[in-house]
Formats: C-alpha cells, structure tokens, sequence
C-alpha cells in the first residue's frame, strides 16, 4: 500500500495557497463563482471558472480538476493553469475542495462519498450551467489523480475522459480484474521518471491496458527523455502515456504552485486539452 504517495508528502504545499474569489449567487454567466453543493450531508464547495465567451444558452464542455493532498480548489486552480485554455476554447472549470484537503481516491483519504459528489456535480452543472453531458472530463494530481481512476470506474457513463498527473490506479480495490470502467473512459497520463511512486503508477497503467485489451504503441513525443505510447482499446477508449524521465512528483509544465515542473520540456494542460477535445464521450 502507497498510503504515503496519496497523503502526506506526497504533495504538500509549502505555502499557503491564493485567496478564492469572493461569493456570487449562483447565476450562471462568466467569471469566478464560489459556490456550494449539498452531497450527503456535506456541504461541499467549489469553485467554477466560466470563461469571457460563455454563453448559457449554448452548452460547454467542463473539466472538473482535483487537487494533491494536502490542498484546495484554489491550489488546483493555481497550479494546473486551465483558466487560459478555458477562456480560449470556452470551457467551464470547476475546483473541488476535498474533506479535510483530500479526496477518498484509492488509497486514501477520508471517508466521504467523492464519487457520489463528483457525479451529483456534473449533474448540476449539466442542469444549471449547460454543460455538455458528452464533453465532462476529470483531471487531477496525486491523490487528484487517483481520484479520478477511482471516479472513471464507479461512474458509468459521466466521464469521457480523465487526465491524470502523477497519480495512479493502485490501491486494494484495483486487485479486482473487474475493476474498469464499464462504459469507455479514455485516459492521458503523465508519470516522472524521478517519481518514487513511478513504477507502482507504471505498473498500474501496465494492468489497466491488459485488461481493457488495448495495444500500446510507441509514438514520437518531440521531447528529449520523454518517452510516449498510444493504445487502442477493445472498448473504443484510447490510453496515451508521457513518461518524463528527469522529472519528479509534479504537473509539467506548470509556471505556479505547489508541484510545478516548468521546465518539463512539455505542458500538461496543453496536452491534456487537445486529448480532450478529440475524445467525446459517444452517445
């Protein structure tokens, strides 16, 4: 068990991160909402970016972005950079706060039912803000990341894709060889050679492959020590690997934040997006 890699040290801030925006009424229109969903008794917060350009008359894909542990929305926010690629494109973001500055991924942290919340979120945003239900995606860092392989497999047909960074599909639960998604989920990750945890998140990508059926192949990455597969799946979904040999616990290409990696050579969030965008869930 990697009890370490989703809590504690893994992923800890250093300082503490930037103030979220001041409050607004739930009134879907664009800029920065601090908002709150009841979930099993919890009030839980988030904060949801809409873009110059949105339009609630139109539908919008939305990514949802989990934070490290310990961390906030804000923490997300500032570290991944989806608010430029957002504004660009016109995508909604949303920026869950975990309990206790956690999510109850894989193997840790907490007790809260995160992937009830996860689905109760994309359905109020498909309900109040529009949000296409065919272009939700998950993306997360460290126990973020892991979160977002324990919500692409208990959740049936939300998630089109997830991005995960430095994060992995470990954990008692992924013993099972029924535990995969059960409708398809595509997945783009990113894993730092210089990660302590990078051989558990290799192997775990390793036996998500074999089970779904996918066939990786190599691809250029355009990168020096950066090493890319690409696999299609017998499902329909597509896995798509970045190794980084010389990086560590981090977001590539990230300028900000806790777990920021400029000089990766590659940008995450870039990346991420353009695999999104290709990868629609199909109804």
């Amino acid at each position: 068990m990697v009890v370490a890699a989703a809590c504690g040290q893994r992923g800890q801030p250093s300082s503490t991160p930037p103030a979220a925006p001041s409050a607004s009424s739930e009134r879907p229109a664009p800029g920065d909402h601090q908002l709150t969903l009841k979930h099993d008794g919890l009030d839980r917060t988030y904060l949801l970016h809409a873009p110059p350009g949105y339009d609630p008359a139109r539908s919008s894909a939305l990514v949802i972005a989990l934070h490290f542990y310990p961390g906030t929305g804000s923490s997300m926010r500032e570290l991944a950079g989806l608010d430029a690629t957002a504004d660009k494109d016109n995508v909604l973001v949303a920026y869950p706060d975990g309990q206790g500055g956690g999510f109850n991924a894989l193997i840790c942290c907490g007790s809260a039912d995160d992937v009830g919340f996860l689905n109760a979120l994309t359905e109020h945003l498909v309900r109040t803000w529009n949000a296409d239900p065919n272009r939700v995606f998950l993306t997360g860092i460290s126990n973020g990341g892991d979160m977002s392989f324990r919500a692409a497999v208990e959740s049936t047909g939300t998630f089109a894709a997830i991005g995960v960074v430095s994060g992995g599909y470990s954990g008692e639960l992924t013993t099972a060889d029924s535990y995969v998604p059960k409708s398809p989920v595509s997945v783009i990750t990113f894993i730092g050679g210089q990660d302590r945890y990078a051989s558990i998140f290799q192997t775990g990508m390793r036996t998500w492959q074999q089970r779904l059926n996918c066939r990786p192949s190599p691809k250029a990455s355009g990168v020096p020590n950066v090493t890319h597969t690409v696999a299609g799946c017998a499902d329909g979904s597509e896995v798509s690997v970045y190794t980084l040999a010389d990086m560590g616990h981090s977001w590539p290409g990230a300028k900000a934040g806790q777990l920021a990696a400029s000089s990766a050579g590659l940008s995450a969030t870039d990346l991420m997006w353009k695999f999104f965008a290709a990868h629609p869930r199909k109804g």
